[in-house]
């Protein structure tokens, strides 16, 4: 994939939740939920001060993160499903 999201963007792939729940009920497709959970594929350099200095990124390629479930925009990019969102937009990186 040749994309470099800019600034203090990044790249990130949906991480699809489990199909039962714990007690062992199928989740139907219509009844799920998008997932919050996903997959850091690529960050851009980050954002500037008004200085002009800048601020690297927190995350990186392969973290693992949570956000928010309105967060990012939506995009196909070589046929998936992918999403672009602002740093700030992370919750948290899971461990």
């Amino acid at each position: 994939m040749a994309f470099k999201p800019l600034h203090d963007r990044v790249l990130v792939r949906r991480i699809e939740s489990d199909e039962k729940t714990k007690g062992g009920l199928i989740i139907p497709d219509t009844a799920k939920e998008k997932p919050a959970e996903g997959e850091i594929i690529s960050v851009g350099e980050g954002a500037r001060k008004d200085s002009g200095e800048l601020i690297a990124p927190s995350v990186k390629a392969g973290d693992k993160i949570l956000f928010g479930k309105w967060s990012g925009t939506e995009v196909q990019i070589d046929g998936e499903e992918l999403l672009i969102m602002k740093e700030s937009d992370i919750l948290g990186i899971i461990a």
